[in-house]
């Protein structure tokens, strides 16, 4: 009898060197970086705009809606930061033993951005998403939903959640292509504006959520009894 922890090692290893091979290769094309509003790092796919291009592109419309009375210093704007453990995104294909699963689609965050502005007693951030979905061996072309969480965290010895979203955003993967890169703009994050210190320590959180699509994911309706026979 074979030894199937071996195997599911060997498996998993394969899996490991071609998804690692693949995100050296499409990061080390694409060049993609984090950053604020201001970073030019990061391409698009076949031609589609950057997250820079697309925020430089909606900024004339989200700075009309600010307050010029009310001042506020950009570096106030709180920071981004990609969530611990929530960096990645491995979905497999279906196997009664998750060991040997192979991977279908690995997805990683490669780029933020966010804009502030003040409007009478509310601040509103805009945040931007950059990453990369890589097939894996068991991945094909086709679309599939990028689970994404956005949350405005209070920071401090009992963290505060301010504000929370959940997204599912949809990602087209050609045929023929290895890898694409997604994108999601939120403009609405919008709260009452805090006092110096509290502002000081807010924090946008970034990052996958699969278990939130697992929740949202609906429910197969229970299989009818077959009926009595005659």
């Amino acid at each position: 009898m074979r030894d199937r922890s071996r195997v599911s090692m060997s498996a998993a290893s394969r899996t490991a060197v071609i998804v690692t091979a693949a995100l050296a290769v499409a990061f080390g094309l694409s060049g993609c970086a984090s950053g604020d509003a201001t970073s030019t790092a990061g391409g698009g796919t076949g031609g589609s705009p950057s997250l820079a291009e697309r925020f430089a592109a909606s900024s004339g419309a989200f700075a009309q809606n600010s307050t010029p009375a009310d001042s506020f210093d950009p570096a106030d704007c709180p920071p981004v930061e990609i969530r611990q453990g929530a960096s990645t995104l491995s979905v497999t294909a279906a196997s009664r033993d998750p060991a040997t699963a192979e991977l279908r689609y690995q997805g990683t965050i490669a780029q933020t951005a966010r804009e502030c502005r003040v409007a009478g007693p509310t601040l509103t951030i805009k945040v931007g998403v950059q990453g990369r979905i890589i097939l894996g061996p068991a991945g094909g072309p086709g679309q599939m939903d990028v689970p994404l969480r956005l949350a405005l965290v209070q920071e401090g010895p009992s963290p505060k959640t301010i504000w929370t979203k959940f997204y599912n955003v949809p990602v087209i993967i050609p045929e023929g292509q290895a890898h694409v890169n997604f994108m999601h703009i939120e403009e609405d994050l919008t709260v009452p504006k805090p006092n110096a210190d509290t502002l000081s320590a807010y924090v946008v959180y970034i990052g996958f959520d699969p278990l939130a699509a697992a929740r949202q994911a609906p429910k197969r309706p229970p299989r009818k009894p077959p009926a009595p026979r005659r």
